[in-house]
C-alpha cells in the first residue's frame, strides 16, 4: 500500500478490527437465533424428531464449502472476497459476475431481516395487548434501518463491536435455553434423534433426514462474510481463515445442540408438528413452560434479525467498494469518510435501498410475503455464489498454487460442497426434482426472473466493460493486501503468470 493511496483516501482502515470481531461478523450473518427459530424448523415436516441428525448432516456438508473459502481467503484477503476468488481461479469475467450478483443479493439481506424484525415485533405486541395494531410493522423496520446505516457510518470498528455485542447476546440466551430443556427432559434424553426412527409420516428412513438436512443447509448461509473485512483487519491471512471456518464449526455445534435440546423436551415422535411460530414453537414453548423466558427468546430473535442485517450490511458495501475501487462499479462506492474510513456512499446506497425494498415490497404485498420473495431471491444467488467459491477453489490452487495443493482440501472438498449444495440450489429455486421440494407460487416464483434479469443485466455490463476497459476487469482478481511490502510477509496471492520487473516486483 502506497502513501499516496493513504492520503488520497482510496484503502479502508487497516488493522483496525481483530479475529473477534471478525468471527462474530459471520456468526452474526448466519444469525443463529433466527435460524434456530425459524429457518431450522423447516425441516421438521421431513425430519421429524431426527432433525438432530439433520443438522449434523448439515454441519458436516457445509464445513466443505466453508474449508474452500477459508483456503480462499488465506491465500486472496481481499475486500471483493467471493469475486477475487472467483477472478483468480476460474477467470476475471467469472469473478465480476460473482460480484454482481453477491452485492446485489447482500443488498436486499438488510430489507429481509427488517421486514422479519417488523413483523416479528408487531405480532409479539399484538399478542400481548390486543390494541395494538398487528399490521404497524413498518416503523420498527424502519428504525431498524437507521441503526445499521449509522452503525455503518462510524466505521468497521463501531459496527463490528456492534455485532459483537448483538451476536454474543443471542448465542447465550439460546445456549441457556437449550440447556435448560436439556436439564427438564430428564430421562427423556436419548440419542435415538441421531438415528432414522423418528423420521415424519411419508419420509421414513433416510430420505427424511436428507430432505431435512437440505433445508437446514439453508441455516449455514453467511459463514463466509468475515471475508470481505480482509483489508481492515490484523493479520488478515490467518484470522480470516480462522474466522469463516470457526463460525461454520462453532454455529453448527450450536445449531446441533440446540435442536436436539427441543427435540427431546418436545418429544421426537410428535416433532414434526413443530414450526416457527403457535404453540409448536420456540417462543411458543418458553411461553407455555418458562415463565417470561420467552421474553429473552424474542429480545434474542429480534436482536438476531438487526445483528445480520448490520454483518451483510458491511459485506455490501464493501464489495461495492472493493469493485468501485476498480472501475467496474461507480466510483463513488470507492468513497471513503477521511477520518472513520468508512464507505459512506456506499453506506447510504445500502440505506436506500433497504428502505424502499423493505416498504415497497411489505405494502405492495404484506411484510411475510414480501420476506419470502426476498428470501427465494437471495438464497438461490448465494447458493450459486458458493458452488462457484468451490469451483475456484480447485481452480486456484490447479492454476495458481501447484506447490500448495492439497487433493483432498483443494480438489475433493470442493467437489464434496458442489454436490451438497445443488440440492439445496434447486429447493430454494422450487424446481419440485425431488418429492419434497414445492413449486413456487406467485409472488414468491418471480425471485427466478429477477435474479435472470439482473445476471444478464451483469453480462451486458460486462460486455460493455471489455470492449472499452478490459483492465478494470482483468483488477478484479487483484489482491490489495500484497502491495503493502512492509508486512514481511510473501506474496502469496500474486499472479505467477503477471509480467514482472527486473526486480520480481508484480505490475499492475
Amino acid at each position: 500500500m502506497s502513501g499516496a493511496s493513504v492520503q488520497n483516501g482510496t484503502e479502508l482502515r487497516r488493522g483496525a478490527i481483530g479475529l473477534r470481531e471478525v468471527l462474530f461478523q459471520s456468526i452474526t450473518a448466519m444469525a443463529p437465533a433466527a435460524a434456530v427459530a425459524a429457518s431450522i424448523p423447516a425441516g421438521t415436516a421431513f425430519a421429524g424428531g431426527s432433525l438432530p441428525l439433520s443438522v449434523l448432516i448439515a454441519l458436516v456438508a457445509c464445513l466443505f464449502t466453508a474449508s474452500c473459502v477459508a483456503e480462499l481467503a488465506r491465500e486472496l484477503p481481499a475486500a471483493g472476497s467471493v469475486s477475487t476468488y472467483a477472478a483468480r481461479g476460474l477467470h476475471p469475467s467469472v469473478g465480476f459476475l460473482v460480484g454482481w450478483g453477491y452485492v446485489f443479493v447482500e443488498a436486499l439481506v438488510p430489507p429481509l431481516l427488517l421486514l422479519q424484525l417488523g413483523f416479528t415485533t408487531a405480532g409479539t405486541l399484538h399478542n400481548e395487548w390486543s390494541s395494538y395494531p398487528a399490521d404497524l410493522w413498518w416503523p420498527w423496520s424502519l428504525a431498524g434501518a437507521v441503526i445499521i446505516a449509522v452503525a455503518g457510518y462510524f466505521g468497521v470498528r463501531a459496527s463490528a463491536r456492534f455485532g459483537t455485542v448483538l451476536g454474543a447476546f443471542e448465542v447465550v440466551v439460546f445456549l441457556a435455553f437449550a440447556i435448560l430443556l436439556i436439564s427438564k427432559a430428564g430421562s427423556h434424553n436419548t440419542l435415538s434423534v441421531f438415528g432414522t426412527s423418528h423420521t415424519a409420516p411419508g419420509y421414513e428412513g433416510l430420505s427424511g433426514v436428507f430432505a431435512g438436512s437440505v433445508y437446514t443447509v439453508l441455516a449455514f448461509a453467511g459463514f463466509e462474510a468475515a471475508a470481505p473485512l480482509a483489508e481492515e483487519t490484523r493479520d488478515p491471512r490467518r484470522t480470516m481463515h480462522r474466522a469463516v471456518l470457526g463460525a461454520a464449526l462453532a454455529i453448527g455445534l450450536f445449531y446441533v445442540l440446540t435442536t436436539y435440546a427441543m427435540s427431546v423436551y418436545f418429544g421426537p415422535g410428535r416433532f414434526a408438528t413443530f414450526g416457527a411460530e403457535g404453540a409448536a414453537s420456540w417462543e411458543g414453548v418458553a411461553r407455555a413452560s418458562f415463565g417470561l423466558f420467552w421474553v429473552l427468546v424474542f429480545l434474542a430473535v429480534v436482536n438476531s434479525t438487526i445483528a445480520n442485517a448490520n454483518a451483510c450490511a458491511n459485506v455490501s458495501t464493501r464489495t461495492a467498494f472493493a469493485l468501485g475501487r476498480i472501475g467496474v462499479f461507480p466510483s463513488g462506492f470507492a468513497r471513503l469518510h477521511p477520518q472513520r474510513r468508512s464507505p459512506v456512499i456506499g453506506v447510504a446506497v445500502q440505506f436506500v435501498v433497504a428502505v424502499a425494498a423493505m416498504l415497497g415490497l411489505g405494502f405492495a404485498y404484506d411484510p411475510v410475503t414480501a420476506f419470502l420473495l426476498l428470501a427465494t431471491v437471495i438464497v438461490t444467488v448465494i447458493i450459486g455464489v458458493y458452488i462457484v467459491a468451490n469451483l475456484s477453489c480447485a481452480g486456484y490452487f490447479l492454476r495458481r498454487g501447484r506447490s500448495a495443493l492439497r487433493p483432498v482440501r483443494h480438489l475433493v472438498f470442493p467437489l464434496l460442497g458442489i454436490v451438497v449444495f445443488v440440492p439445496a440450489l434447486l429447493t430454494a429455486a422450487g424446481l419440485p426434482v425431488f418429492d419434497f421440494v414445492s413449486e413456487l407460487t406467485a409472488p414468491v416464483s418471480y425471485a427466478g426472473p429477477v435474479v435472470a434479469v439482473w445476471m444478464l443485466a451483469g453480462i451486458v455490463v460486462l460486455a460493455v466493460l471489455l470492449r472499452r476497459h478490459p483492465e478494470r476487469i482483468a483488477e478484479t482478481g487483484r489482491v490489495h493486501l500484497d502491495d503493502d511490502a512492509s508486512d514481511g510477509e510473501p506474496d502469496r496471492g500474486a499472479d505467477p503468470d503477471a509480467p514482472t520487473s527486473q526486480s520480481g516486483a508484480v505490475q499492475r
